[in-house]
Parts: C-alpha cells; sequence; structure tokens
C-alpha cells in the first residue's frame, strides 16, 4: 500500500477496546461515556481485519486501546495473530499498555511471540502517579514491568512531558530506565478530545525538555527506528536511548508509515485529521474479503499529507473532538 505521497503504509496499530481502567489527566475526562459494547467489532473480527492489511503488506501491527489488555479474552486474539509472525509475514506483533495488567499476562504474551511493549509511564512518585491516572497504583505498573522483562520482553518506557508535573522528573526516568535496559520516549500532549483541565496547561515543548537534558546529558542522534515517530537520540552516560516525539514542535509527518483502526472499525488515516472510512460495513457485507481490501485501498489513496496540531491560548479547544483512546492510544 502506497499513499498519495509516496509513503509505504507497513504499520498499523489497532485499537481493540475504548476502555482503560486508568483516567489520564491528558488523556480522558473522569466522567468518561465508553461506548457500548455492541459497537465494537468482535475479536474474530479484528483478527479478519489484521489479516487483511497483513496480506497488503503491513509488517508490524501494534494492538492499543484504551488499555488493550482490559478486552476480555484478548489474548486469544494475540495468540491468533501471532500465527503471521510464524508465518514470516509480519515482522513484529506489540502492544502498548498502561502496565496495570502486564503481571497477568506477561508469559502469555512472550508465548505467543510478542518481543517489545510499550508501557506508558509518567512518573515514578506514587502519589503523582494516582493523581495523574486519578486511579491507578505504581507498585503494580512496577511488578508488571519486572513481570515483562523477566518473560523475555523488551520494554519501552513512554512518558507524556507535562508543564509543571513531571518536568522536574525527566532526569530521574532515564535514570530508572535506562538502568533498566529500556529506551524512554518523551512525548508532547496531543489536542485531542475533552478533558477536564486545559492542555494549555500541560504543554511542554520537547525542544526546551531536549536543551534542559543537554545541560546534564551528552545526547549523540541516533539512527535507531522502531517504525514509529520517534527521533532517537544515544545517551552518553547511560548508554541507553531517548527518544522524542513531537507532534507540536517539530511533526513527523513527511515519513509517516501508519495508518490506525478504532475498536469499531473505523479506519484513520491520519492521527490528527477527521478523515475516516467505516471498514465495519464492508467487513461484515461479506464473507470474503473483497469488499474491505477494496475499502482499504480507497482510504490509503487519500491519506493525508499531515495534521495540523496547534497548542497555544487562541487554540484552546482540542484539535479534534475524539479522545485518544477512541482512535488508539
Amino acid at each position: 500500500m502506497v499513499d498519495p505521497f509516496g509513503r509505504s503504509i507497513r504499520y498499523l496499530r489497532v485499537s481493540v477496546t475504548d476502555r482503560c481502567d486508568f483516567r489520564c489527566v491528558y488523556c480522558m475526562a473522569e466522567d468518561m461515556q465508553f461506548l457500548p459494547k455492541r459497537d465494537l467489532l468482535s475479536l474474530e473480527e479484528l483478527d479478519r481485519l489484521c489479516t487483511v492489511f497483513i496480506e497488503k503488506g503491513v509488517k508490524k501491527l501494534r494492538l492499543t486501546g484504551g488499555e488493550p489488555l482490559v478486552r476480555r479474552n484478548i489474548m486469544s486474539l494475540v495468540r491468533s495473530l501471532s500465527r503471521h509472525i510464524e508465518a514470516g509475514r509480519l515482522e513484529e506483533l506489540t502492544l502498548t499498555t498502561n502496565g496495570s495488567q502486564l503481571a497477568r499476562y506477561a508469559g502469555e504474551l512472550a508465548d505467543a511471540g510478542v518481543k517489545r511493549i510499550n508501557v506508558s509511564l509518567d512518573t515514578l512518585d506514587p502519589e503523582r502517579f494516582r493523581a495523574l491516572t486519578r486511579r491507578g497504583d505504581l507498585a503494580v505498573v512496577l511488578a508488571g514491568i519486572d513481570a515483562a522483562q523477566k518473560a523475555g520482553i523488551a520494554i519501552k518506557i513512554n512518558a507524556v512531558a507535562l508543564k509543571g508535573v513531571n518536568e522536574d522528573e525527566i532526569d530521574d526516568l532515564i535514570r530508572f530506565s535506562h538502568g533498566r535496559g529500556m529506551d524512554l520516549t518523551l512525548i508532547e500532549t496531543m489536542p485531542l478530545g475533552e478533558i477536564d483541565g486545559d492542555r494549555t496547561e500541560q504543554y511542554l515543548p520537547l525542544s526546551l525538555v531536549r536543551r534542559r537534558l543537554e545541560e546534564t546529558w551528552t545526547l549523540a542522534a541516533s539512527g535507531h527506528r522502531t517504525g514509529g515517530p520517534a527521533r532517537y537520540f544515544t545517551v552518553a552516560e547511560t548508554g541507553g536511548r531517548i527518544g522524542f516525539i513531537t507532534p507540536l514542535t517539530h511533526n513527523f509527518c513527511e515519513s509517516c508509515n501508519r495508518v490506525r483502526v478504532t475498536c469499531t472499525g473505523t479506519l484513520f488515516m491520519c492521527l490528527g485529521q477527521e478523515d475516516a472510512r467505516d471498514l465495519r460495513a464492508p467487513l461484515r457485507a461479506s464473507e470474503g474479503n473483497e469488499l474491505l481490501a477494496a475499502a482499504i485501498d480507497e482510504a490509503i489513496a487519500r491519506k493525508p499529507k499531515g495534521h495540523d496540531f496547534i497548542i497555544d491560548r487562541d487554540h484552546q479547544r482540542p484539535a479534534l473532538g475524539r479522545h485518544m483512546s477512541v482512535t488508539g492510544g
């Protein structure tokens, strides 16, 4: 699959649920209204949809949410999709998780061929963690990280940089992550969905963070790539890597090789645009995959060049009404 700008689409992110057991302040409102379960694709439908994308050239598949591991019977989907790894059609099956269920599922994930995951962790302070997530337990997440590493799964820590919240912890997050052999990626908050706070108060430009880090650490540009939008640097003092995802200060659209499918079967060709294609109807219209494949081709043919995220005092409303948990984190 090649989009109108010559970018080969080889990376699919699939949200298996919009539900999450956390309510992170930059991601969700506290009183979230989740989708009716009847609107979600079944696990069998998700498997079929992913398979068609793999047949069309996708090599990396990431399961997301919400929190993917709270979806009932999620491991049956992971085990089924792992057949594409065994057959050599898929290079990587991975997921992004908040870590709350990792202690329970780490062994099964490893057995299903999951070799690498992303864990969202914005703070190492237990009280701050509970405040940020509104209900999470840091000790549970750390135990999940332990279990995943014991199972042989490589972990990358994702941290959203929040002004006045965790900006004083970034050095500690580097030490923690690199001390355990984990890369760290910092992410700018994204203007998706209504939340209870003001994102202009949360927004911390990573260009500023990087300048601050260079006062303490020696950063050297790295050619390391994971298929996602992060630009990586090696930290000389630790030997570990730090990545920067900067949708606002420097967008990463020119090399975008990704599309996203929601748990209801809506294909978003760009995280930051509203244009989308319903895949649920063609998926359910026939036992064959011809209609689904044609719908995917039509959508890829209109993938936009990039997004238009802005956060400032003149743009306080979210760029898009949907939450990140709906699109897939």
